[in-house]
């Protein structure tokens, strides 16, 4: 019997053993936890740390604020150097301010102080029952830097933000010492008159729907979810529960409105009347944005220079992007300094409207 329990705790060492082997060597080990045992996979050592995600670096602060007759929105704002000047950062269609912005406003706030609003019907943006204008996004820009009591500030829009930041410098000259526009241009929709045309009727259809069904004023997750998911893609680091949170807090009737507008937009007739430094990002490889178009923007403009970034529509994610896009916002800044003052500009322009006024009414 002594000789059986011998040998039997013999086998018994030899299975400890080979287990011991089999951890050593890498094989499959059985469960983790057994007879209350919790069996270490790793050393600390031997675990890499996982990078934080991009999005999970803290975001300026924001804050709502109100405007006179307008409504009430959400702005991020980086008070950059002492006497720096201002960037005024317009986001694209769908997007937010902090969503569009969240990559750069580390690098450009080390330069400029940044203001970042989210626009009508984007995020926390204003809230209307009014249809929705390019027009009015302009007017609202206009509107916050007076309620900040900046003076001026350089317009950056990306996508549908530089359709704003143009319309910005046409309505309120005064309030607009340069231009840098990203990933767009004086006529956003592509595929001609049938294919704006078409493209219009479709988001005004949706529109319709939305403003007779009385549609909740937020986005379904499910449809947040699923047009964050080519970001997240594109940016393996997203912070996807902050771009999903983000995104859901559109108003889908104003979303609709906005494409119906970015549909009929055009600025081809007066696009080349820009007078203040102007910077244009051209993203190379972008599919929504025509990049044949982004360039017949930038050479309709006089006083510009031309950055260009091999990367689609979703370029802001990209850190060539932001190189490019703070070489583009310093070189605009630089030219800035040297050039008028925008309100002595805007003067100027109205004395050569009214000659111009006056000799038609000669005629």
């Amino acid at each position: 019997m002594a000789a059986r329990k011998r040998a039997t705790s013999k086998k018994a060492g030899k299975g400890r053993a080979r287990a011991k082997g089999q951890a050593a060597s890498g094989a499959p080990r059985r469960k983790a936890r057994r007879r209350g045992k919790r069996v270490e996979h790793a050393a600390p050592e031997e675990v890499a740390e996982a990078p934080a995600p991009i999005e999970s670096r803290p975001l300026p602060p924001g804050h709502q604020i109100a405007l006179p007759g307008r409504g009430t929105l959400f702005v991020r704002d980086v008070a950059g150097p002492s006497g720096a000047p201002v960037l005024l950062l317009l986001h694209g269609w769908f997007a937010s301010g902090g969503l569009n912005w969240g990559p750069v406003f580390d690098a450009l706030g080390q330069h400029f102080r940044v203001v970042a609003p989210d626009q009508r019907g984007h995020g926390r943006g204003i809230r209307a029952w009014t249809r929705f204008r390019l027009e009015d996004c302009a007017d609202d820009a206009a509107a916050l830097l007076d309620a900040l009591e900046i003076e001026s500030a350089i317009a950056v829009g990306y996508s549908m933000g530089g359709p704003v930041a143009q319309l910005l410098w046409r309505r309120h000259p005064a309030k607009v010492s340069g231009l840098v526009m990203c990933a767009t241009s004086g006529e956003p929709v592509s595929g001609g008159r049938v294919g704006r045309a078409a493209f219009t009727s479709l988001m005004w259809a949706g529109a319709g729907t939305a403003r007779v069904s009385q549609l909740a004023t937020r986005l379904p997750l499910g449809l947040a979810d699923l047009l964050v998911r080519p970001l997240e893609r594109k940016q393996p680091l997203l912070d996807k529960r902050f771009a999903i949170r983000e995104v859901s807090r559109h108003d889908l009737r104003m979303l609709l409105e906005a494409g119906a507008a970015l549909g009929r937009y055009s600025a081809n007739d007066w696009i080349r009347d820009i007078d203040v430094p102007t910077s244009v990002v051209v993203t190379t490889l972008d599919r929504t944005v025509v990049p044949e178009g982004q360039m017949h923007q930038a050479l309709e403009i006089r006083n510009v220079r031309i950055f260009c970034v091999d990367e689609g529509h979703a370029a802001i994610t990209d850190p060539s992007f932001g190189e490019q896009l703070e070489l583009a916002c310093l070189d605009v800044a630089q030219r800035a300094e040297m050039e008028h003052p925008p309100v002595f500009r805007a003067r100027r322009r109205k004395r050569v409207e009214h000659t111009v006024e006056a000799l038609l009414g000669q005629r």
